[in-house]
């Protein structure tokens, strides 16, 4: 079941979420560029818990985590990772950007990825897999998306056909899904052995819908920064 657009139009240009997506894809179009030598340029960019929690790394412990939790927001794994994250980030990122206003959109994304990130290292401690992708700061969208906009129409691609859905559906199966292998998840020695953080996407998920109450306090006012 694949989103393929909503019918939700937004108001005004969804500026941060082209720039998102612009520099998600030009780090990814730098990635493509490395090729033996991607490996160890996410071994030493990229988000690691078990170095971060160590506290190696350029300026040690929680202030080397912060900037690595940054670059991996906009590293991914290959073209389905980063062209997956993207389309869910165009679909439902222009509303929330339309309801928070462009510069309390772009603080929302980051601190879901933050969160994400810190969820991820929180569940998997020892982990010494490189944490990457946008996949938890757009959990965070989602998580925003769902709380505003429930009943807005989602085309999905279901087997050959395309079928509208109500946002609550969409997203509620995501989420559901991402909890039921999160769980799965636990009794491991790593979160992430099968390739996916599911609990950066929960956890970005659940910041994201509750900083929504925050992000959009002003919101009854008309005023939108």
């Amino acid at each position: 079941m694949i989103p393929l657009r909503d019918l939700n139009p937004s108001h005004r240009a969804p500026l941060v979420t082209v720039v998102l997506i612009a520099a998600n894809a030009l780090l990814f179009v730098y990635e493509l560029t490395l090729g033996p030598d991607l490996e160890r340029f996410l071994f030493s960019a990229a988000f690691i818990p078990a170095k971060v929690l160590a506290g190696e790394g350029a300026g040690g412990g929680i202030g080397f985590g912060l900037g690595s939790g940054l670059l991996s927001m906009f590293l991914h794994g290959g073209w389905m990772h980063f062209l997956g994250n993207m389309l869910f980030l165009w679909i439902f990122g222009d509303n929330v950007e339309d309801r928070l206003g462009h510069l309390r959109f772009l603080l929302f994304y980051l601190l879901c990825g933050y969160a994400a990130t810190f969820a991820h290292a929180a569940a998997s401690p020892a982990s010494a897999v490189p944490a990457i992708g946008a996949s938890g700061a757009i959990a965070g969208v989602l998580g925003a998306y769902i709380l505003m906009f429930p009943q807005s129409r989602v085309n999905v691609l279901v087997g050959r056909q395309i079928v509208a859905m109500p946002a609550f559906i969409v997203l509620g199966l995501w989420i559901a899904l991402q909890l039921v292998s999160g769980v799965g998840t636990i009794a491991t020695t790593d979160e992430s052995a099968g390739g996916i953080a599911y609990m950066a996407h929960i956890g970005g998920f659940v910041s994201g819908f509750l900083m929504t109450f925050l992000f959009r306090g002003r919101e009854s006012s008309g005023i939108a920064t």
